[in-house]
C-alpha cells in the first residue's frame, strides 16, 4: 500500500508552509503531495492568512520538487473552464517533469462560490462529464490535428489541443459516494477512483460498484488503483496521540473511528483492513502542516509495515 501526503490549505497555509510540507514529503519518501481545491475555511478555524489557488500552488512546487507526484483531491469543475484547465495541468506537468496527476470533481461547496463571485450551477454533474471529455480529448489529440466538441454546456470549435502535457498520459483520479453516475464515469474516465472519509463497509461497496461498472465497459475492474482519503493522528503513546488530537479540534474515539489514529500499530492494523477490502493507496490527511513530526513518524514506523 502507497501513502501519500493530502492537505487542505483552506483552513490556513502560506504556500511556504505548502512548500515546507511538500519538501518533507519527498525526503520522507511519500508517494505524493496532494492537496484541495477550496477558496473558504470550513468549520471552526479563521483561515488565516487566507486562500492559495490549487494550481498556483503546484506549478511552484512543480520547481521546487525533484522526485514526488504533485495533485489535487479533488479540482472543481466549477472554478475552471475545461479548456483553460487542461492548459493549466498540461504546462503545471511539464515544469514538473511528468509528475501531474489530476484529480477532477464536479465541485460543491456553494458558500465559496458565493464568497468569491464564482457562478455555481445547478447541473454540476453534466458539466463534469463534459469535462473530462473535452480534458482527455484535447491531451489525446495529435498534435497538428484539431479538437472538436459541441455539447450541452460546452462547445470547442478548430482547438489546436495544445499544449500537450509531459507524460504520454496523466493520471485522471475521480472519486465520490455516489452509487451509478460516479461508477459509471470512473469506468470511462479514471485511472484512479478514490473515496474519501468512508468506512470500511463503504469502501468495500463503492469499490464493487466501481468494478462492476468498469467490466460493464469491457474494462477489467483491477485496471484501475483503488484509494482512500483518511484523517491521519498517529502517536507514539497516548498522550501524543491526544495532543495530535486536540491541535486539529477533534476527539480520539471519533478520529480511531472515522480515521486513521492510534499507535503506529493500530494504524498498520486499520490500513491493513483497508487493503483487504481493496484499498491499494491511502492519501493522509495532514490537518496541522506544522507538525512535520507527525509525518516523519509514519514514514519510519507505519509505511515500512505495509511493503
Amino acid at each position: 500500500m502507497e501513502l501519500r501526503i493530502f492537505t487542505e490549505p483552506q483552513q490556513g497555509a502560506t504556500y511556504e508552509t505548502l512548500l515546507r510540507v511538500a519538501r518533507a514529503a519527498e525526503e520522507l519518501n511519500y508517494g505524493a503531495f496532494f492537496r484541495s481545491d477550496h477558496y473558504l475555511h470550513m468549520g471552526n478555524v479563521d483561515g488565516l492568512p487566507g486562500p492559495t489557488d490549487a494550481w498556483i500552488t503546484l506549478a511552484g512546487l512543480a520547481r521546487e520538487t525533484r522526485r514526488i507526484r504533485l495533485g489535487t483531491l479533488m479540482t472543481a469543475g466549477t472554478f475552471r473552464l475545461p479548456g483553460v484547465l487542461a492548459i493549466q495541468v498540461a504546462q503545471v506537468d511539464q515544469m514538473s517533469g511528468g509528475r501531474v496527476d489530476l484529480g477532477l470533481g464536479s465541485g460543491w461547496y456553494g458558500e465559496e462560490h458565493a464568497a468569491y463571485g464564482i457562478p455555481f450551477p445547478k447541473e454540476k454533474f453534466g458539466r463534469l462529464e463534459e469535462q473530462l471529455a473535452i480534458i482527455t480529448g484535447l491531451w489525446e489529440t495529435p498534435v497538428g490535428e484539431r479538437f472538436q466538441f459541441d455539447g450541452t454546456y460546452y462547445q470547442l470549435t478548430d482547438s489546436p489541443a495544445l499544449p500537450k502535457p509531459a507524460q504520454p498520459h496523466v493520471p485522471i483520479l475521480i472519486g465520490g459516494h455516489g452509487a451509478k453516475r460516479t461508477p459509471a464515469l470512473a469506468a470511462q474516465y479514471a485511472d484512479e477512483f478514490n473515496i474519501p472519509f468512508a468506512s470500511l463497509e463503504d469502501t468495500e461497496r463503492q469499490f464493487k460498484r466501481v468494478g462492476a461498472a468498469a467490466e460493464e465497459r469491457g474494462r477489467p475492474a483491477g485496471d484501475l488503483i483503488y484509494s482512500n482519503a483518511l484523517v491521519a493522528c498517529v502517536g507514539k503513546n497516548d498522550v501524543d496521540i491526544k495532543r495530535r488530537a486536540d491541535a486539529i479540534g477533534r476527539e480520539v474515539d471519533e478520529l480511531k473511528a472515522n480515521g486513521l489514529a492510534g499507535s503506529p500499530g493500530e494504524v498498520v492494523e486499520r490500513l491493513q483492513q483497508f487493503a483487504a477490502v481493496g484499498s491499494q493507496r491511502v492519501y493522509l490527511q495532514m490537518l496541522d502542516l506544522d507538525d512535520l513530526d507527525h509525518m516523519e513518524l509514519i514514514a519510519s514506523e507505519v509505511m515500512p509495515q505495509l511493503s
